[in-house]
């Protein structure tokens, strides 16, 4: 796609809310309404974008160039209507969060309880919610009251934010860790760090290949975004 604009700024609207310009019209989502997203921090930021996005006038460009525009745009435009269906799917992660899946007896299972336990004790004392923790990969029934809790913390996110946790939950495969990402008891890094420990694990043992770790890479590119639209919704 070729820039057809020289400047990209933010615009507060009379709701409060804010527009991104380019070249003093506002941007547009594709349904034609204007995208528009509640702090000025984080317009500046989609602004940002566009203004570096194909360098200038009649540059090329593409939607690679834009990650944060696309995101909020999926909170502004497919969540915001109807946040009902993003709560639910979501939810269903903490039937089989990862913390809760434990090696047998060994090193790995002395980490993983030293690292995970703590998030599931936050998770308990924080949303009411306690987990089922077990050994190997079997699924384990969870508390219906736990689950409950768990949904009802994610439908008081707003939608910018369930939309970041849409992208990095199914990466972390982790409803406490995406929680404690949007609460901010763990940052970007820090999650998906826990998130990998059992493939680091494998991975001193057997080493890794170059397609282990370009995918990785996308993996924690993606929660790096999802923790970054979290901080600049943050920042107000």
């Amino acid at each position: 796609m070729k820039r057809f604009w020289n400047i990209a700024a933010p615009a507060l609207q009379d709701d409060g809310s804010y527009a991104v310009l380019l070249d003093g019209r506002p941007m547009r989502l594709p349904g034609e309404a204007a995208f528009a997203v509640p702090g000025r921090v984080l317009a500046e930021a989609v602004a940002a974008e566009w203004q570096a996005a194909g360098g200038a006038r009649d540059g090329e460009f593409s939607a690679e160039d834009i990650p944060l525009t696309r995101l909020a745009a999926t909170g502004v435009a497919r969540i915001a209507p109807d946040p009902g269906p993003t709560v639910e799917g979501l939810a269903g992660y903490a039937e089989t969060d990862l913390l809760c899946y434990r090696a047998s007896v060994s090193r790995l299972a002395l980490r993983q309880a030293a690292a995970w336990q703590p998030l599931l004790d936050w998770a308990e004392r924080s949303f009411g919610a306690p987990l089922v923790v077990t050994e190997g990969v079997m699924p384990v029934p969870q508390p219906g009251a736990s689950l409950a809790a768990l949904r009802q913390a994610l439908s008081c996110l707003s939608p910018l934010a369930l939309a970041a946790l849409g992208l990095a939950v199914p990466v972390l495969g982790s409803l406490v860790l995406g929680l404690a990402l949007a609460h901010g008891r763990l940052d970007a890094e820090g999650a998906f760090a826990l998130s990998t420990l059992d493939e680091m694990d494998q991975e001193a043992v057997w080493g890794a290949d170059a397609e282990a770790l370009a995918a990785r890479a996308r993996r924690r590119a993606d929660v790096a975004l999802a923790g970054r639209l979290l901080a600049l919704l943050e920042q107000g």
